[in-house]
């Protein structure tokens, strides 16, 4: 299986997870902060067009779009593990229905995911379409 296809299938998994857990993490209380339920989404739905477009993984554009929407969740996962740690340290609890520093690991381990799968889509050794393999030049 080539890293793109990886990238993808990766990204139809977390283009669905990531919405649903935030939905179940917020579930009741999501009208106290819209822009923090609705990220997630944004998230979500930049993962499945990209994983979409990347139907043909030969086009050099379907690529960059993947790589353009785990950017998106590269930097999303980054900044809320980083206002988590801040609120963690402060005594905030979070509304998850899970502990608060269970919470903190799983955005860690899900930005950890999200940079592998940037990896994978940015160093693709399948060539987009229209050029030649190196080993034919």
């Amino acid at each position: 299986m080539s890293r793109i296809a990886v990238s993808r299938k990766l990204a139809y998994i977390f283009g669905i997870a990531t919405p649903l857990a935030e939905t179940i993490r917020r579930w009741g209380t999501w009208w106290d902060n819209p822009p923090a339920f609705l990220d997630d989404y944004f998230l979500g739905a930049f993962l499945i067009a990209g994983a979409w477009v990347t139907r043909d993984p030969r086009s050099g554009r379907a690529r960059a779009l993947l790589a353009g929407a785990w950017g998106f969740a590269c930097g999303m996962a980054y900044s809320s593990a980083a206002f988590h740690w801040t609120a963690m340290r402060s005594g905030a609890v979070d509304p998850a229905p899970i502990p608060t520093q269970s919470v903190f690991a799983i955005k860690l381990i899900g930005g950890l995911i999200f940079a592998i799968a940037l990896v994978l889509t940015v160093t693709d050794d399948e060539p987009p379409r229209g050029q030649v393999p190196s080993a034919f030049r």
